[in-house]
Order: structure tokens, then C-alpha cells, then sequence
């Protein structure tokens, strides 16, 4: 069980819990859309699929946005009292490059598009403006930029994923029922 200091919060809010559960469930679907999508010949159906993950970038952008906004503006809870200096530091860093990668990796895909020639409609509704202006061999570099973020986003959700598990089975420290609060313990 997880001792705090008073006065500090010993739970994300309800809006960070869905943020984060929201940006993880949008962030496995695109990478899995992504992968599925990339095999693909090119069909009607392909450029549908690529239309659809490029409308899902966006929004995780604005999303990813919106949730660094929040995570700057509301405390989030303490480490668990007891845990080890080196998982705090490797537990702040792994949240700063996960943040940071929700931002790079959808700006790395707007990047790609506008260097291949390939506005990017948001919703099909609301055209975006290219950033970068056609380059056949830039396009190239940035397509391969955005594949290895997402490696490192994978990477790096898996560790993560590893040690909430690890907290909540082996540490039995609270951790993973801050963002899981069903998980509490109701002693």
C-alpha cells in the first residue's frame, strides 16, 4: 500500500485516468493500423486506412496537447514512499519521453506527408496546412523518422505496461490503482 505525505494527492483526477486510458487505447489502434495498413497494396481501401490513421494523428496531437496541459497544471501523486531514487528517475524519464513522443511521432507523420506531397484533412472536413513543402527524399527520411518513434513509443509502453505490473504484483505499493482506482485497497 502506497503512504503519502498529507496533503498530496494519492490519485490521478478523473480526467487524467481517461486521458490516459483514451491516448492508450487510440495509441495501440493506430500502431496497429499503422503496421496492418503499411502491407498493403496500393488500393482505394489503402489510401482510405492511411486517410483514417492521418484523421487519428491528429486527433492524438490535440489529445497529447490537452493531456501535457493538464498533467503542467494538476499535481499528480507522489512515488510511493520507499521507492528506490533510480525508479523515480527512470519512472519521471520514461513519462517524459512518453509525452514527448505523443507530440514528436503525429508531427513526424504531418512532417512526412506534406515532404511526400499528401495534405493532411482532418476528418476529412478540415484541410491542414502542409508544413514542409514536396521533397521526394526528405518524405523518404521523415517515413523512416516516424516508423523508428513508433518502435521507441512500443519500446517504451511495453516497459511501462512491465512495471505497473511489477508495482502492482511484486511491490504491492498502490502504484497501478492510482490510475486503476478500482484497484484500491478498501481495508
Amino acid at each position: 500500500m502506497s503512504h503519502t505525505q498529507p496533503g498530496l494527492p494519492t490519485h490521478y483526477t478523473r480526467t487524467a485516468i481517461l486521458l490516459h486510458w483514451l491516448m492508450a487505447l487510440m495509441i495501440i489502434a493506430m500502431f496497429g493500423l499503422g503496421l496492418y495498413m503499411t502491407g498493403l497494396k496500393l488500393s482505394p481501401q489503402k489510401l482510405q486506412l492511411y486517410s483514417w490513421h492521418k484523421w487519428a494523428g491528429v486527433s492524438v496531437f490535440v489529445l497529447a496537447a490537452f493531456r501535457l496541459v493538464w498533467r503542467l497544471t494538476h499535481t499528480p501523486p507522489p512515488h510511493p514512499a520507499g521507492m528506490p531514487r533510480w525508479q523515480q528517475i527512470a519512472a519521471n524519464g520514461t513519462h517524459h519521453l512518453l509525452y514527448l513522443l505523443m507530440i514528436a511521432i503525429p508531427l513526424s507523420g504531418w512532417l512526412m506527408s506534406s515532404a511526400k506531397g499528401f495534405q493532411t484533412v482532418w476528418f476529412g472536413v478540415l484541410p491542414l496546412p502542409d508544413l514542409l513543402a514536396k521533397d521526394k527524399a526528405l518524405g523518404d527520411l521523415l517515413q523512416g523518422v516516424h516508423q523508428a518513434l513508433n518502435l521507441g513509443l512500443a519500446t517504451l509502453v511495453l516497459a511501462h505496461i512491465a512495471a505497473a505490473i511489477k508495482h502492482h504484483l511484486v511491490e504491492r505499493d498502490g502504484v497501478l490503482a492510482r490510475m486503476l482506482p478500482f484497484l484500491q485497497d478498501k481495508r
